[in-house]
């Protein structure tokens, strides 16, 4: 970013490339509300027809930066001045969605009962070109701003709500016969397509040239490095090919990037709900007041488009109430996004280990949301088209909906095992400190009995209110796990239950999920219940339950960094586990 505010990529330090934004138009809401930016006319910020600037100081300067207002009040018997080839670009205020048939007279009729529409836009036969998904057809507009007058053929046709009169269009401040208006208009209509044309030849030409010379350069140089300008045309053809050849077995829609951006601002901070490793989540509204949870993959997840194509597919099969459910993705160039059910209450890890909101859930209710994972995790492993093991089960990836019923989402790292298979093994460990099962994290075999281990944990975090990553005993530096070995051991299990859960807890049930928590984190996985096991377990107050053995990743040592001289030097204890956990034999 230079010192005026223009972000700027510039190849090999000295071409620059591209740079935003790139006129005075391009300036988010540059004329505020109700004006038009047309950067080739002085001046360059006009009200719409119909409307007249709020500020006197705005008409003198031409920047209306206090936006306009209408000049007269809102009529059944206002006429619609059509605007060829408008640009609405960026957040577009409130937008309503209304898909009630072909005409586009349904499409008038519904701006002009309103008493706030001021413009619409009809689309006829509306479909995505990127999908064969259809897509809404009929836009109303209750408020307009940051509009541009666009001199490609990619706009739309807006139409303006403005009061009735004699003639085709709004009168104009220049006096003369309604002929003569019309020729001057048909004139520069005329000019301007030629002008565009010969400037749109132009940049064609100099884009060519451009391109022609990188190409050059890279192969003199032997480089490989990828330009997002001159590769661009080739990667869009290679996702849309991926597209059509996967798309006949994704089951959910194809959403338009342009109205994710407009449902969450812009990816707006205030929209933000969470972010990690694999990117970041957002709140959008969509039209007709529709609120889902948007998940923005990050550039440096390493997920290609086949990977993510293939994971969309995946989720799209998987239907339980426990689970998240996928409502659609969209592929835009480098973006790639899912859009999920949105959940109010948020994720679990968010309210267990707060101080206030943890009162919240009593224990009936955590009762309640550790059967719900339980029963979800039973489906993927067991009862779905496809043996699913999840791989990343954690608090944080359990979501809330405004019933406080559990649902697993986070299926990025998530592997199908085919056949009747169990187990897999990989090189690259991936998953979150103090869920991971030790077999996976010391030998990278995962199985439906490493995400029973990850249960397990979140089992006893519940229980407890306390995460085991950041567990601390200043006596016996120990995990959450071996806290809880020790006092099941020590017949004290009940202190492992949250303090503000005493008064509303069954005694005998809590001792029963404590046990059943112990019995999914042992070191060996054939010792492990399976989820069909747990399920039944905890759904049972009479079945007889096996006593637990010790977990793993009991103790953690401290680790001394020794120095030759004499000299004494503080310990250092590492915070990962995976690389200083002992691991005890039974």
């Amino acid at each position: 970013m230079n010192s005026s505010g223009k972000i700027q990529y510039y190849y090999n330090y000295s071409s620059l490339v591209w740079f935003e934004p790139k006129d005075f138009c391009s300036q988010y809401d540059a004329c505020g509300k109700f004006g038009i930016c047309d950067i080739k006319k002085k001046p360059t910020c006009q009200c719409l027809q119909g409307f007249k600037p709020v500020s006197s100081g705005d008409r003198t300067a031409g920047t209306y930066s206090d936006s306009c207002e209408r000049t007269s009040k809102y009529s059944k018997d206002d006429k619609f001045y059509v605007l060829k080839i408008i640009k609405v670009d960026g957040t577009l205020g409130q937008v309503t969605f209304f898909n009630q048939g072909p005409e586009e007279e349904t499409c008038k009729n519904e701006c002009l009962s309103s008493t706030t529409c001021e413009a619409y836009i009809y689309i006829a036969n509306a479909s995505d070109k990127e999908s064969s998904n259809p897509v809404a057809n009929c836009y109303l507009w209750t408020d307009l701003k940051n509009l541009q007058i666009n001199y490609t053929d990619h706009g739309l046709n807006l139409s303006l709500r403005v009061p009735p009169f004699s003639s085709s269009g709004p009168p104009n401040s220049s006096k003369g016969s309604a002929g003569s208006k019309n020729k001057s208009t048909t004139y520069v209509i005329v000019l301007s397509i030629l002008l565009v044309g010969v400037i749109l030849g132009f940049c064609s030409c100099y884009i060519l040239h451009r391109r022609r010379r990188m190409v050059e350069g890279s192969e003199n140089q032997g480089s490989i490095e990828a330009i997002p300008m001159l590769f661009s045309n080739e990667r869009e053809r290679q996702v849309n090919e991926m597209m059509h050849e996967t798309d006949n077995g994704i089951d959910v829609p194809f959403y338009n990037f342009n109205i994710i951006l407009s449902a969450t601002d812009n990816f707006s901070d205030a929209n933000k709900l969470g972010c990690g490793g694999f990117g970041s989540v957002y709140k959008g509204k969509f039209p007709g007041g529709r609120e889902l949870a948007v998940k923005r993959l990050s550039s440096c997840s390493g997920q290609g488009i086949n990977e993510f194509l293939n994971e969309v597919n995946l989720i799209a099969k998987l239907q339980h109430r426990n689970l998240v459910r996928l409502l659609g993705y969209c592929i835009k160039h480098n973006e790639k996004l899912l859009l999920y059910e949105y959940m109010p209450n948020g994720s679990l890890d968010a309210i267990i280990f707060d101080q206030n909101a943890c009162l919240l859930l009593d224990w009936k209710k955590r009762f309640y949301i550790i059967l719900g994972i339980a029963r979800g995790l039973l489906y993927l492993h067991q009862d779905s088209r496809l043996r699913v093991i999840h791989r990343d089960l954690k608090t944080s990836n359990i979501l809330l909906d405004e019933e406080m019923n559990p649902k697993i989402s986070d299926f990025g790292l998530a592997r199908i095992i085919e056949g009747k298979l169990i187990e897999g093994s990989t090189n690259k460990v991936v998953g979150t400190l103090g869920y991971i099962s030790p077999e996976y994290a010391l030998e990278g075999k995962f199985s439906i009995k490493s995400d029973v281990f990850s249960f397990g944990v979140v089992m006893l975090e519940i229980i407890s209110g306390k995460k085991n990553s950041g567990f601390y005993d200043p006596q016996e530096v120990m995990s959450l796990l071996g806290y809880a070995w020790r006092l099941w051991s020590a017949d004290k299990a009940l202190d492992l239950v949250d303090p503000r859960l005493k008064e509303s807890c069954e005694k005998s049930q809590v001792m029963t999920c404590i046990k059943v928590g112990l019995l999914c984190v042992q070191e060996d996985p054939n010792d492990r219940p399976s989820m069909s096991t747990v399920v039944l377990m905890l759904g049972s107050e009479s079945a007889t339950l096996p006593n637990p053995t010790q977990p793993a990743f009991v103790v953690r040592r401290r680790i001394s960094i020794a120095s030759s001289s004499s000299s004494t030097k503080p310990d250092t204890t590492s915070n990962n586990e995976l690389t200083i956990s002992m691991v005890q034999g039974r």
